[in-house]
């Protein structure tokens, strides 16, 4: 797989509670250069990212984010509040006590009723993998796949893991056919890219890959310049 087909399935992200608006601009610049799906920031740059990049580049954030046990009520207004921005796509965390609960109904319930609070606009989401069992999560795609949500993803990358390849592959085998699956957290090579695109993601929540493309072009002009 080339590495532009790779970049163009990477939401480029940038999540760290200490992102100032200079890494923000540098990231959007990097997704811009290197056409990425999108870049994934904290809402409170969505407004002042999508002035700068315009239609560009889509933007992505992150509400409920990262624990996910903020009322349903406070997560609608924030995915309304972050649409109305300017975002482009809007990941999720569910409420994982509820999952630990078996309320499967109300999580679908929530993720429906964000769902329409985006307006049209991309929803994924995360479920938090490394916090779950396998039957949590199997049950956590039919919710997904029930709630008219858009992707499910692995995980925030704030927790003790991040996405495997066995989680891309359970989900794979478990959401229904309209729902696609974001790997994201610890994706930190090219050869785990391509295997996670393999087993069925449609997009990566990563940081790195831009980062292994600018070494790459880099490492390019060195040799470019050392050859005169």
């Amino acid at each position: 797989m080339e590495l532009k087909e790779i970049l163009a399935k990477c939401d480029h992200t940038l999540l760290a509670q200490t992102a100032t608006w200079e890494q923000i601009r540098e990231i959007c610049d990097d997704g811009m250069k290197y056409q990425t799906a999108s870049v994934c920031i904290p809402a409170s740059y969505v407004k002042q990212a999508k002035a700068y990049v315009g239609e560009k580049l889509p933007i992505c954030t992150v509400i409920g984010f990262p624990n996910g046990y903020a009322t349903t009520a406070a997560k609608c207004f924030m995915a309304s509040d972050a649409v109305d921005n300017g975002a482009d796509e809007v990941d999720m965390v569910i409420n994982i006590g509820w999952a630990k609960d078996g309320k499967w109904d109300d999580i679908t319930a929530e993720i429906a009723a964000i769902k329409a609070a985006c307006k049209g606009k991309l929803l994924k989401v995360i479920i938090e993998t490394c916090l779950l069992t396998d039957q949590e999560k199997i049950a956590l795609c039919k919710c997904v796949s029930d709630s008219g949500a858009d992707y499910i993803k692995t995980s925030t990358g704030f927790s003790k893991a991040g996405a495997t390849f066995h989680d891309v592959e359970l989900f794979a085998a478990h959401v229904a056919p309209h729902v696609k699956i974001k790997a994201a957290g610890g994706i930190s090579s090219l050869e785990d890219a391509e295997k996670f695109i393999e087993l069925g993601a449609s997009r990566l929540g990563t940081s790195r890959i831009v980062k292994l493309a600018k070494a790459m072009e880099a490492g390019k002009q060195a040799q470019n310049d050392g050859s005169y």
